[in-house]
């Protein structure tokens, strides 16, 4: 939910691109500005959450690449649990001792 350009309060089921605990990148129909405020709602467990948008991208078929950033910390919002970033990567080269 939000309001576009002109200022019309919209509704629109959309479709992420990536998603990321900080946010995430989708496809917008409706035409919106930099810096506006949305409210996201999964659609699974029907939370919602205040976001603003952060950047916008290429047009296509599917609709504008928009990337939002939650206005607070949301990191089970999209239902996955993010590795966090200091786990190592791989298995490690040197040996326990």
């Amino acid at each position: 939910m939000g309001k576009s350009v002109r200022g019309r309060k919209f509704r629109e089921n959309s479709q992420t691109i990536v998603i990321n605990a900080h946010g995430g990148l989708l496809y917008l129909q409706e035409e919106i500005a930099l810096g506006a405020d949305l409210v996201l709602i999964n659609p699974v467990t029907e939370e919602e959450q205040e976001c603003r948008v952060v950047y916008l991208g290429d047009t296509s078929e599917k609709g504008t690449r928009v990337g939002i950033e939650f206005l607070s910390p949301s990191p089970h919002f999209w239902g996955v649990d993010f590795t966090p970033q200091d786990w190592p990567s791989g298995p490690s080269s040197h040996p326990v001792h």
